[in-house]
């Protein structure tokens, strides 16, 4: 029965119960967030959404523990159930309204610590469904200590297995992009939905992992602290992250660059001046160079973002933008393994391909390689695994891609860089020092000429010979005599790179 004193009007009353429930009433949790160096999750939100864009969904939502918890404690201190879900555009100025619609999840560890609850769960479970219904792309702050026990009202499942956010998120990445943020600590059902995204950012500050201390505990695995399982640099190394930051409020400008990738085409950016891409290649063919700088003079000014940096050196990934048009960048770096690609570097641009088709990317592909890592150390890697799926996620990318030679292609491994061969790109073209074969010319000589060589008693004659024989297979395989043979498209100048590539991109 209402009570008849209170003489509150229905608007005051819903006012007086959002306040209740705000950061305003939490401030020793804020506090301690701050202390750490860290930010609330509504300072997060404010960060990444356009102003006044954010529509919220289930702020009134309390933990499903009505029968332990009188209602001013759950309004206190439960309110949202942990997470702020809604629906806001991030990036709007850039690419419009409509295109950086965006559905957000933002876990709040100062509610519960951020862990997954019954209404929790239902919360994250309506926008996954509007976002899979609308197409809409999905940020996800995943910081939380998974999942919690203590939800005394739910009386219609037994084993707390009957949870669908799971297996949404899992399937939500057939129709939109998912970015997932972790920092502070992420374990459990937390580090199962960030390592199920597509594209994943954590701080140096952050700890993930399938179990927390608790789980692993009660396990019988031993006694850990938080912080000795999952540290970002690690996972950084094995590339479960694709992206590290400082701290929140960079992963928070990297969110939203990642992100504008996605949401299409910018205004169209400035170049850099052409002609230094002449000078990148060293003289000598033996020598090494660094092909980060080639790439980033071939795309617009300050638009290259590198992906997975901290794996499968052998291979880089990662988007930038030519004249506004967002494309991937697949590129061998020949200062790793001298551009081999190892199984690390194949399962990084095996995933990358697969990433870039379910978002209908163009890939530009950069080839300096002498193909696949060979060896017993490499078989023990599983590299028949690994680059037979980079094989086969090249050999069927769906969109166009855009294969530059900048000097070494060898092998199955450039192939494989190539859709799984050169007349498979839209279009597929050379710098004048390319050269080709089916296996490096120097091992090519060895393998081929053994008898000859040994057969030369003098060493300085055996050098010379093979040096000879080395050169012979080079003019043989050079650039000029593979396009002769139309076995590539076109031998061109570096300087003209770029603008070779934006009239098939545009």
């Amino acid at each position: 029965m209402a009570d008849q004193s209170d003489t509150k009007t229905p608007l005051e009353r819903m006012r007086e119960r959002y306040d209740a429930g705000s950061e305003n009433h939490r401030s020793a949790a804020i506090d301690k967030r701050h202390r750490k160096g860290w930010r609330t999750a509504r300072e997060n939100l404010a960060d990444l959404v356009d102003a006044d864009s954010f529509s919220e969904y289930g702020a009134l939502a309390l933990a499903a523990q009505r029968g332990r918890r009188d209602a001013d404690e759950l309004i206190a201190n439960t309110t949202g159930d942990g997470v702020i879900t809604g629906i806001g555009t991030v990036n709007a100025e850039q690419f419009g309204a409509a295109a950086s619609r965006t559905a957000l999840v933002i876990n709040d560890y100062t509610v519960l610590a951020a862990t997954q609850g019954f209404y929790h769960h239902r919360k994250i479970d309506r926008l996954l469904e509007i976002a899979a219904r609308d197409r809409l792309p999905v940020v996800m702050y995943a910081e939380g200590g998974g999942g919690r026990p203590g939800d005394t009202d739910v009386a219609t499942q037994v084993s707390g297995l009957d949870v669908p956010t799971f297996a949404r998120w899992a399937r939500v990445g057939s129709r939109a992009p998912r970015i997932a943020v972790a920092n502070g600590y992420c374990f459990a059902g937390n580090g199962l939905l960030f390592g199920c995204a597509d594209f994943r950012i954590a701080t140096r500050t952050a700890w993930i992992g399938m179990a927390g201390p608790a789980m692993i505990e009660a396990g019988g695995l031993g006694s850990f602290d938080a912080t000795e399982i999952g540290p970002a640099e690690t996972h950084f190394n094995q590339g479960t992250i694709d992206l590290l930051a400082d701290n929140e409020a960079e992963a928070t400008r990297l969110t939203k660059q990642l992100l504008g990738y996605l949401q299409g085409a910018s205004a169209e950016g400035q170049a850099h001046e052409q002609s230094s891409l002449r000078e990148v290649l060293p003289a000598d063919r033996r020598f090494t160079y660094r092909v980060r700088p080639a790439i980033t003079t071939i795309g617009d000014k300050d638009s290259f973002l590198e992906l997975g940096a901290g794996f499968g050196s052998a291979m880089i990934t990662g988007f930038m933008r030519m004249a506004g048009k967002p494309v991937g960048v697949l590129a061998n770096d020949n200062q790793s393994n001298a551009g081999a690609i190892d199984a690390d570097a194949a399962a990084k641009a095996a995933r990358f391909l697969k990433l870039c088709d379910a978002r209908h990317l163009p890939v530009l592909s950069f080839i300096d390689t002498p193909g696949f890592m060979v060896g017993p150390d490499s078989e023990a890697q599983a590299a028949v695994r690994h680059m037979t799926d980079m094989f086969t996620a090249s050999a069927v990318f769906g969109p166009p891609m855009i294969a530059i030679v900048l000097r070494k292609a060898y092998g199955l491994g450039a192939m494989a860089m190539a859709r799984g061969g050169f007349n498979e790109p839209e279009f597929c073209a050379a710098w004048p020092n390319g050269e080709f074969g089916a296996m490096g010319l120097e091992g090519a000589v060895k393998l081929g000429f053994r008898k000859e060589l040994e057969s030369i008693e003098d060493a300085d004659e055996r050098q010379r010979q093979f040096e000879s024989l080395v050169q012979q297979l080079y003019e043989r395989g050079s650039a000029l005599e593979v396009a002769s043979m139309l076995e590539i498209d076109a031998v061109i100048d570096p300087a003209d790179t770029r603008a070779e590539i934006l009239r098939m991109v545009r």
